[in-house]
């Protein structure tokens, strides 16, 4: 499953709380024993301090074990700059054998100097905006980056922003997840598990989580609630 980057964690808003999963298995009951399974909602967010550094993050880690992408990006703000010195202009301004040097691939590299465009020319809001926008907005304006479809800003929008109502239904172990809970023999259709978590509005990032956790469970560990 999608894990946060690595930061010091920030506890999710107060809204997440007990009554949150008490709403959520009156409006859908078959919640009610995975949340009683897996236990109290422990997500953390990482704190999201630049949208140009977390989503510079998020292309270097697609499709890498996250060691190997730990040291490629570490490898890239060296050469960029660390912290609030990680900025577009001073990657923009680095040859390209620079960045390929440390560890970048062609696509990566060509995904990130477009972030870095974006990022100066405002297609990428800054910080204080993007707090503001909506998820729809944001998702709008992120994935006309090179790289970055709408999972990459729906893994934003849950790990660093805390947003509470996203559904990442192309995501994997949330299909995972759903199917487990229904007890199901093969993975829900993303159009048919988004249809069916309209009910779970207006906290569908509780559930997203929980259906995270399911797909870890070890085989056998939970009955669905049809079968028990």
């Amino acid at each position: 499953m999608p894990r946060a980057p690595v930061s010091a964690p920030v506890l999710l808003p107060d809204a997440f709380t007990p009554a949150v999963r008490r709403a959520l298995v009156r409006a859908d009951p078959t919640l009610g024993t995975l949340f009683k399974t897996v236990g109290p909602f422990r997500f953390e967010r990482s704190p999201l301090h630049s949208p140009f550094e977390a989503l510079a993050h998020s292309i270097v880690y697609q499709q890498l074990h996250g060691r190997a992408a730990a040291t490629i990006f570490g490898r890239v703000c060296e050469r960029v700059g660390k912290g609030k010195a990680f900025t577009p202009e001073k990657l923009l301004a680095l040859p390209d054998a620079t960045l390929r040097e440390a560890g970048l691939s062609a696509n990566k590299l060509l995904a990130i100097q477009d972030l870095a465009r974006k990022t100066v020319d405002g297609t990428v809001p800054p910080l204080a905006r993007v707090r503001r926008m909506s998820d729809a907005d944001l998702i709008e304006h992120l994935t006309q980056v090179r790289g970055i479809g709408q999972w990459t800003v729906e893994m934003l929008l849950i790990f660093r922003l805390g947003r509470p109502d996203i559904l990442p239904v192309d995501d994997f172990g949330v299909r995972k997840g759903f199917m487990v809970l229904h007890g199901l023999k093969e993975q829900p259709k993303p159009k048919t598990l988004l249809a069916y978590g309209e009910r779970w509005r207006p906290y569908r990032s509780v559930v997203s989580w929980y259906l995270w956790r399911a797909a870890d469970l070890p085989v056998g560990t939970f009955a669905p609630p049809e079968a028990s």
